[in-house]
C-alpha cells in the first residue's frame, strides 16, 4: 500500500491528507510515442535514444500541465485557459506517460536572458499556481527547459513525460 492512503471495503483508494500523496514527474525526449512509451520499463530514456531533463534525469513534483503553462503563459503571453492540453501515451495502473505539446519547449530556444527573466517574474506572480515559490527558482527551471529544448530540437525529439504514484 502506497503511504498516505487506506483501502476501504469498496477497494477505492482514500488519500487521508486531502490530495494526492507523492505523485512525481520525469521529463524525457523521445523520437516518438511508441519509443517513450518503452521509457517505463527501463526508466532509462537514454537506453531508447531518448534524453532526459538535467543531468543525469530530473525527477520533481512539477506537473506538466503547470510547465506548460508556465512556458506559454509568461513567454508566448497566452491565458491559462488557451494552454492546450497533455496527449496520453500511456495509462498503465503503476504509471502514465504524457506527451507535452511542442508548443511548450520552441519558445524557449528563441529568446535571451531578458525574455527569461520576464518570464520568471510573471510566473512567480500567478497566484495558486503550484510550482517554484519564487522568481528566482522559476528562472533556474526556464534555463533547465531551455537547455532540455536545444537538445530536443537537435535530437529531433519530442518533449514527454513520465508521471507515477
Amino acid at each position: 500500500m502506497r503511504e498516505g492512503t487506506d483501502r476501504g471495503e469498496t477497494g477505492q483508494s482514500e488519500i487521508r491528507s486531502g490530495g494526492r500523496v507523492g505523485v512525481t514527474y520525469k521529463y524525457f525526449g523521445a523520437p516518438n510515442g511508441a519509443t517513450a512509451a518503452r521509457v517505463p520499463l527501463s526508466m532509462r530514456p537514454e537506453e531508447l535514444g531518448g534524453d532526459e531533463l538535467g543531468m543525469g534525469g530530473m525527477f520533481t513534483r512539477i506537473k506538466p500541465e503547470t510547465v506548460s503553462a508556465m512556458v506559454l503563459t509568461g513567454i508566448e503571453g497566452i491565458p491559462l485557459h488557451r494552454v492546450p492540453p497533455l496527449e496520453l501515451v500511456v495509462l498503465h495502473p503503476d504509471y502514465a506517460v504524457v506527451k507535452l505539446p511542442t508548443t511548450v519547449v520552441d519558445p524557449l530556444r528563441g529568446i535571451g536572458e531578458e525574455s527569461v527573466g520576464a518570464a520568471a517574474f510573471i510566473w512567480s506572480t500567478v497566484p495558486d499556481r503550484g510550482g517554484p515559490s519564487d522568481a528566482f527558482n522559476v528562472y533556474q527551471l526556464l534555463h533547465e527547459w531551455q537547455d532540455f529544448s536545444h537538445r530536443l530540437h537537435e535530437a529531433g525529439h519530442q518533449p514527454y513525460c513520465l508521471v507515477w504514484p
